[in-house]
């Protein structure tokens, strides 16, 4: 084990800088990096021989089909954005749920009501009163650590921790259990598992990928496919008890420059094809009929249109011959795309759109192009050849409706004590005893014991991101009914030995305790909502570090059980605890933390720490670069890292400085480039229209602009407002963007404003969105005019509730009457609803 001089200090504060202009540009990409050189990569045999008797049927139904029926089985809507009507009227092949589109728009709808909304888009798809085909639709999900939309469902640990458990076996169970509990609420087809080799773990999904190292990847990736499939070549493949799986992204996604969510990936072609092209082969050795394209670039060249890798490599070299759907409207980010119009993506390969609330247009567009030779027809057909064949080889148009499938609305079996016992054990295996001084652990079960933070009690904080809802936020643990929290896990084993258990938010006991455990991490989030920009744990928020301290200095043994989705510089941490665990996000499980952290009750040892970091430990806060990259650093702990219990576990102490470390000013306006990648203005909006600010300080349409600093010069803007008319100050995007997706799941916009005086009207915050197209949240009734800093945290959904079209968002514009003097340091967005404003 390697220590290095840490490079960070903590109390410095994330600073901001607002300027004018940001304009973001991707690199150009030639033609010659377009050319991908196929023996550069493994090729893969075909292990899914074609069915004569399938292929027959499929020619049959092409032949019939009309080009409108082949168009809408190419695309993929969002149960939010579409009812069974408009199924069988666009005949489309597919409908997804996305990670706040429960049915009816309730995120927390009891599982039978999936079941029945799974039945009436199925009788809707294969309505044939039309005259048409009626191709039954199918339904796909984000199952990623089991049926994680359904209150209820096991929830397994985040693929992190089960990379930490390095268990194949394990692995192909778990597959199994989330594709029994996806069968039981009718659906057919989960959106996993994540191949991604992380590269750089300020990644937002870092926690969705099993390691940094491709073998590892590679290991676990055909056992997920099997279990969740089914054996290849037996008669359990693809049969009713099994679902389809996806593995994604394909391809580079976890090799982004910079971690950013949707990046660039700069690899070299080698690079690519034995780093973050590993758990293919295997994947697709495994029977594997889907495959995710990537939001993701190589060199500047969305994958989402590139033929190369996409048509050359996956189906050419790897003989694929499943089908490939896109991402979240990825196909809209392709060069010369729109999400409403995209030729170029099913050119390049893909063959199902997903297009959640943007499929209408595209289909529309799609069709025209079709009939107007503007499409290659012989791809169109190729496209939906292959989405037959899927239905096909899955017994899709031969099954029954959802409800009268033969796990459909099984209850018992949802959360049921055998699948949960699985989940247990995983959570068991996927601890990693970073220190252990003196041997504390494990701990007599019949001790005093004082568990300290919020954290302990929150089941949805130890699962995550992709819980219920998309970010994991607003769930509270009554939509948890078989789960079992940290807490609950440790009062259970303690009260049975005869023990005491205090649970303290702050730190502060009733009864001295012979030992505190400390349970504190990260808050869930999701996708890009999770980049961060150093490993730094805790900039700014320190209270369960004191509370650690305190508690030390007190002559209390802590032990620290640390809840997060990526290695993260927790050095001030290490030192304050005598033992440390590595907790991940373990999921609904949370007694499997008790059960290795206590004997039992004569004494005995129950289980062993046996997991080991799948991820190397950062030795300072700017510690990005994972496994085998050039400049590497040697980590505070490598790859492969975990005591046993026994073994020397004392760590010397470490350095908690941060000086070395130069941190990023980031001159940004307001919503941070890794987030969006566009390019946003500062404009002023009065009578004459919208005026381009170009300098500091700037005097038009009633407002003067002007630099202010907060923490740093020039780090916010000052906006004084005439007191003779009503101005507007805004930011304007180059290109509408769609927030639709944050709207559903639950993002709120953060303002950080100060009032040095108010005027007589009122000061509003104004979301843009074309002609007569705007909504309006009040400010003034939530600021003061005292000069002190607030954050208002705002629900995106407010803006929509009040007349906004949050799929075609322009800009934001802040509107004041009188005199009003306002700074601003940042608006940006955050996850979650929590403490924000009420809707008026």
């Amino acid at each position: 084990m390697m220590i290095e001089e840490p490079a960070c200090r903590r109390n410095i504060r994330r600073v901001s800088v607002a300027v004018l202009v940001l304009v973001i540009a991707s690199p150009a990409m030639t033609m010659a990096e377009r050319e991908v050189h196929p023996e550069l990569w493994p090729e893969v045999a075909p292990v899914v021989a074609f069915d004569p008797a399938i292929e027959t049927r499929v020619d049959v139904l092409l032949q019939q089909m009309t080009l409108a029926e082949k168009v809408g089985q190419i695309i993929q809507a969002d149960i939010a954005e579409l009812t069974p009507d408009d199924v069988r009227q666009y005949n489309l092949g597919s409908i997804l749920n996305g990670g706040n589109s429960g049915p009816g728009g309730d995120d927390f709808a009891p599982p039978d009501v999936w079941l029945q909304w799974a039945d009436s888009f199925h009788a809707a798809s294969i309505d044939t009163s039309d005259g048409g085909v009626g191709v039954p639709v199918i339904w796909g999900s984000d199952a990623v650590h089991g049926n994680n939309n359904i209150i209820g469902a096991t929830l397994f640990p985040h693929n992190i921790g089960l990379g930490a458990a390095n268990n194949p076996e394990l692995i192909e169970k778990i597959g199994e259990v989330t594709a029994i509990e996806t069968r039981i609420t009718g659906q057919d087809w989960t959106f996993g598992p994540t191949l991604a080799v992380v590269r750089d773990d300020r990644w937002g999904r870092t926690y969705e990928s099993y390691s940094e190292d491709p073998e590892l990847v590679a290991r676990y990736a055909g056992r997920m496919v099997t279990g969740l499939q089914g054996r290849l070549g037996t008669e359990a493949f693809l049969d009713a008890y099994h679902v389809l799986s996806t593995p994604k992204h394909f391809l580079g996604d976890g090799g982004t420059d910079g971690g950013i969510d949707q990046g660039d990936n700069r690899n070299s072609e080698a690079e690519l094809a034995a780093i973050h092209g590993a758990g293919y082969p295997p994947a697709l050795q495994a029977g594997a009929q889907s495959v995710m394209a990537s939001f993701s670039s190589w060199h500047g060249d969305k994958l989402h249109g590139h033929f190369g890798l996409l048509t050359t490599i996956l189906k050419s070299r790897m003989n694929f011959g499943g089908f490939i759907v896109g991402d979240w409207d990825g196909h809209g980010q392709v060069d010369g795309c729109s999400k409403t119009n995209c030729p170029q993506s099913l050119h390049a390969g893909l063959d199902l759109y997903m297009a959640p609330n943007s499929w209408k247009g595209l289909y529309q567009t799609t069709l025209a192009q079709a009939q107007q030779g503007a499409l290659d027809l012989g791809r169109l057909d190729d496209a939906v050849r292959r989405v037959l064949r899927v239905k096909f080889g899955t017994g899709l148009m031969d099954a029954p409706k959802p409800s009268q499938r033969p796990l459909s609305g099984q209850w018992q079996l949802l959360g049921g004590k055998p699948h949960r016992a699985i989940a247990r054990q995983a959570v068991r295996e996927s601890l990693v005893l970073l220190k252990n001084s003196n041997q504390l652990l494990p701990l007599a079960a019949d001790s005093k014991v004082l568990v300290v933070g919020d954290a302990a009690d929150d089941i949805a904080r130890q699962s995550g991101g992709w819980t219920i809802t998309w970010q994991g936020t607003g769930v509270g643990n009554e939509f948890f009914p078989n789960a079992t929290s940290i807490l609950a896990g440790i009062t259970h084993r303690v009260q049975a030995a005869g023990g005491q258990v205090e649970h303290s938010i702050d730190g502060q006991f009733a009864t001295r305790p012979d030992v505190a455990i400390v349970v504190f991490g990260e808050k869930p989030y999701a996708e890009f909502q999770g980049d961060v920009e150093t490993l730094d744990f805790s900039p700014g928020d320190e209270e369960h570090l004191v509370q650690m301290q305190t508690l030390k200095a007190e002559g209390i043994p802590v032990i620290a059980v640390f809840l997060s989705g990526r290695p993260m510089w927790v050095n001030p941490e290490l030192n304050a605890a005598d033992a440390f665990v590595a907790a991940w996000l373990p999921g609904s499980e949370g007694g499997g933390i008790a059960d290795i952290l206590f004997r039992d009750s004569h004494g005995a040892v129950r289980y062993d720490f046996t997991g080991r970091l799948s991820f190397s430990w950062p030795a300072t806060p700017d510690h990005f670069a994972n496994n085998g990259q050039p400049g590497e650093r040697p980590p505070l702990f490598p790859l492969g890292y975990g005591l046993r219990l026994g073994e020397k576990g004392e760590l010397p102490t470490l350095d908690e400085s941060m000086g070395a470390v130069a941190r990023k000013v980031e001159r940004r306006v307001y919503f941070s480039d890794g987030v969006f990648g566009y390019g946003w203005s500062l404009g002023l909006h009065g009578d004459g229209g919208t005026v381009t600010v170009s300098h500091w300080p700037a005097l038009e349409a009633g407002v003067r602009i002007s630099a202010y600093d907060r923490d740093a010069q020039e780090d916010s803007l000052r906006l004084q407002f005439s007191d003779q008319s009503t101005a507007s100050v805004g930011l304007t995007s180059e290109q509408a963007i769609d927030l639709q997706r944050e709207v559903n799941g639950q993002v709120s916009l953060l303002l950080a404003i100060q009032v040095a005086s108010s005027g007589d009207g009122p000061l509003e915050l104004i979301a843009l969105c074309g002609d007569a197209c705007q909504g309006r949240v009040n400010l003034d009734r939530e600021v003061v005019a005292d000069g002190a800093w607030r954050e208002l945290k705002i629900p995106l959904r407010c803006f929509q509730e009040s007349g906004a079209a949050m799929n075609t968002l322009e800009g934001f514009m802040l509107r004041a009457s009188g005199s009003w003097d306002v700074r601003l340091s940042e608006l940006k967005l955050a996850t979650g609803t929590e403490d924000a404003l009420t809707c008026q």
